[in-house]
């Protein structure tokens, strides 16, 4: 039986987040430069994205590009935004056959014109789509995100269109970039590293995380299938008992 066969498909995560981790080291390790290792790691978004899309799953929050990685050599940043709208123009068809809705979460006021051109053009393209809800996380830290939705939830208390007595967590969610979508229930991070790197820190409270040292630009449909067959492994108790999981269960029964 194939690792696809084993996944229980009543039991899909509706959101899956990934940080694509390892393209530079990865080409760095065939001694090639860093962007050859990006240009690869483009074959195992579009992988990935058809692996999810086939098996119906909601979302999919890519983590492309983070706010600190401005700070990389500038070389590796330009050649980065050239292969983003590169891959952009490129993908659009593929998305649209593939009945994929692109979104885009992040600072886009960073990314340059023509990137966000590119991206403006997708999100009008794709935006009837009705499948798959593809996220990518552009010029985006949490921190970031956290901050930029205080300081909106401050302008409305201001204003006086909320009042702080009516704080929730559920008013803070609408001023997020993800409100929109529901929470991950899993999140896949490559290459080895243990760390979530400022990404989604208040959506990943109940997610189940999932730590490989495969690098992204190996990262295929069987690491995904890998991935979920693990979810599908683990208790997701959110707080409670495994005991009262298994009457709340039995009374179902």
């Amino acid at each position: 039986m194939s690792l696809k066969d084993s996944i229980d498909m009543q039991r899909l995560p509706s959101h899956i987040a990934i940080i694509m981790d390892g393209n530079g080291r990865w080409a760095q390790e065939k001694g090639e430069d860093r962007l050859f290792g990006h240009l690869h790691g483009v074959e195992s978004v579009r992988n990935i994205v058809e692996g999810c899309a086939e098996l119906g799953i909601g979302f999919l929050t890519l983590y492309a590009f983070s706010t600190e990685n401005w700070d990389r050599p500038a070389n590796e940043v330009s050649g980065l935004m050239e292969i983003l709208v590169d891959t952009i123009r490129k993908e659009v068809p593929t998305l649209n056959k593939n009945n994929i809705k692109l979104h885009v979460i992040g600072d886009l006021n960073m990314l340059p014109a023509n990137a966000r051109l590119a991206l403006k053009e997708a999100l009008q393209e794709t935006s009837i789509n009705t499948g798959l809800n593809l996220v990518m996380a552009l010029s985006y830290s949490s921190r970031w995100e956290l901050v930029n939705a205080v300081k909106n939830i401050a302008v409305d208390v201001k204003e006086g269109t909320l009042s702080p007595d009516g704080i929730t967590q559920e008013t803070l969610q609408k001023y997020l970039s993800t409100s929109e979508f529901p929470d991950p229930e899993l999140m896949i991070r490559t290459s080895g590293e243990y760390r979530i790197s400022n990404f989604l820190l208040y959506q990943l409270a109940y997610a189940e995380l999932y730590f490989t040292n495969t690098r992204w630009p190996d990262f295929r449909k069987d690491n995904l299938y890998e991935a979920i067959i693990d979810f599908q492994n683990r208790e997701r108790r959110f707080g409670k008992t495994g005991e009262q999981l298994y009457k709340k269960d039995d009374v179902a029964q």
